[in-house]
Order: structure tokens, then C-alpha cells, then sequence
């Protein structure tokens, strides 16, 4: 009997533990994104014609369509996600997560932090990219390290999951390591260079200006068993939402474009973007 009270006493502790909000990997989230503000200091300036007048056709109506000109320059920017659907590679379960990223645009810098569960146990996950250096990391029980991909890939996935966002935050797509090449009506090359890395990829557009998906060869699709694969990459954009004074969109999705099929990995749907200048 003390047995099993014991027992039950120890798997009480457990739940209220795996209860708690806080945890070592959300602090390490918001301490990065503490250095990510600081870095990305402060602007006064407003988005004008002039700004976007050498951009290739389709660059210049987003900024249009979106209502961009005349509003403040942001240097950081947060996304929030609830609810999207998440799969943890081809094969295998597809769970809901919380999602919260940031951006920071005087250098490029990238954070973004998952909270979910896994049968019942908390996971959390953990991207950042700052000064160059890149890491995915996921935690179970908000104390076991279950992978933790760092290189030269990553730092690249990192810098090209940036470039993707670019037009999402788009003082970055202003930024002299952003270089834009016109395609046509509806498509522009971005590239960027930063930290002794490069990489680049294709914007598709609408007629109207809307951004629809950027797609690269520079990612490498890495599974949570650390096994790694070049393929190509899409980033959707879809569902285009007034927020504010702004027109932006509202579902993302993130797709790997394997030989054999497409396979969509993230489904985010009512996202909202908060940009800030200070």
C-alpha cells in the first residue's frame, strides 16, 4: 500500500511539473529574443515610392497591395500561430502547436519557439539564428534534449527561411543584403548575403500584388532522426486579411517538394503579425 502510494505520489509531481508554463527552453526563447530587439534598434521612417521604385515590378505593387508606403519602417517584427497543424516528417504523426517566431531585420536574425505535446508529454521546440549561427532543437519533458541540428546547413536553412520572410517584414527586402532580379510580371529572383553565406530563391506573385510562395534549392530538409536531404522548398501564402491599416495574410504553409509528391509539414491558418520600430 505505501507502495503505491508512493507511486501515485511521484506520477502527481510528474503532471504538476509537466503543468507548470514556465520551462528552461521558453527562457532561452524570450532571453534570445531580448538580444534579437536590442539588436534590431530603432527607425522613424516611413515606406515611400521612392523606396521601392528600383524593386522589380511585382515587389513594388506588394508593397502597394498591402498598403505598406507611407507607414512606419518596423526593424523587428513577431508572428503568432495557434493551432497549426505539424508534422513531424513523412510517415509520421501530424501534431498541434502553438508557434511563435521573430524577426529581426538590421542583421538578419530569426527565433521561433514551439509549444506542444507528444502523447500526452510536453515538446517544445526551439529555432534561432543569430549572428550566422543556426540551431533546431526539440525538448520532451521540458527536460529531455530529443535533437539538436546545428552546421553549415542549418545556418544556411536558417538564412533562406528569412529570405522567404522577407516581404513579410518588409524593411528587410530593403536591406542591401537582399538583391532583387526581375523575371516578369509576376515573378522577381530575391537573394541574400550575409555572414559569408548566400542563397536565393523565386517570389511568385498575384497581378494584383499579393505574394503567393517564394520556393528555393537551398534547403536542406532534415528529419527529427538527424537524417538530411536537398529538396526543393515552398513557402505559401494564402487567405489576405486586413490587420490594422495593413493587408497582409493569414494563412502560411510550409511545403517540401519531393520527387514523389509534395509534402505540406505546416499548416498555420489566423496568423497574427505584430510589427514594432523601437
Amino acid at each position: 500500500m505505501l507502495l503505491l502510494g508512493g507511486i501515485v505520489a511521484v506520477v502527481l509531481l510528474i503532471l504538476v511539473f509537466f503543468a507548470l508554463p514556465g520551462s528552461k527552453t521558453r527562457r532561452a526563447f524570450s532571453e534570445a529574443g531580448e538580444l534579437l530587439i536590442h539588436d534590431a534598434g530603432y527607425s522613424d521612417a516611413l515606406f515611400t515610392l521612392e523606396d521601392i521604385a528600383s524593386l522589380p515590378l511585382p515587389v513594388q505593387r506588394y508593397f502597394i497591395y498591402c498598403n505598406f508606403i507611407g507607414k512606419p519602417k518596423m526593424t523587428h517584427m513577431k508572428g503568432t500561430f495557434k493551432g497549426v497543424d505539424f508534422s513531424l516528417g513523412r510517415g509520421k504523426p501530424t501534431i498541434k502547436i502553438d508557434y511563435v517566431q521573430r524577426n529581426g531585420i538590421t542583421k538578419p536574425q530569426r527565433l521561433a519557439y514551439i509549444d506542444s505535446s507528444l502523447y500526452g508529454i510536453p515538446f517544445e521546440g526551439f529555432d534561432s539564428f543569430l549572428k550566422g549561427k543556426g540551431f533546431m532543437k526539440g525538448v520532451g519533458a521540458k527536460l529531455f534534449t530529443l535533437f539538436d541540428e546545428r552546421g553549415e546547413d542549418m545556418d544556411r536553412a536558417c538564412l533562406v527561411t528569412f529570405l522567404a520572410e522577407a516581404l513579410f517584414m518588409p524593411s528587410a527586402a530593403l536591406e542591401p543584403y537582399v538583391k532583387w532580379e526581375a523575371i516578369d510580371d509576376t515573378h522577381a529572383k530575391g537573394s541574400i548575403e550575409a555572414y559569408g553565406l548566400s542563397c536565393s530563391g523565386i517570389f511568385t506573385f498575384s497581378e494584383e500584388g499579393a505574394m503567393r510562395s517564394f520556393t528555393t534549392e537551398d534547403r536542406m530538409a532534415t528529419g527529427m532522426d538527424g537524417s538530411r536531404q536537398k529538396v526543393r522548398w515552398t513557402a505559401i501564402l494564402a487567405d489576405y486579411r486586413r490587420q490594422g491599416e495593413l493587408f497582409l495574410p493569414s494563412t502560411l504553409q510550409a511545403v517540401w517538394n519531393y520527387p514523389e509528391g509534395d509534402f505540406l509539414y505546416f499548416d498555420g491558418r489566423d496568423v497574427a503579425i505584430e510589427y514594432f520600430n523601437r
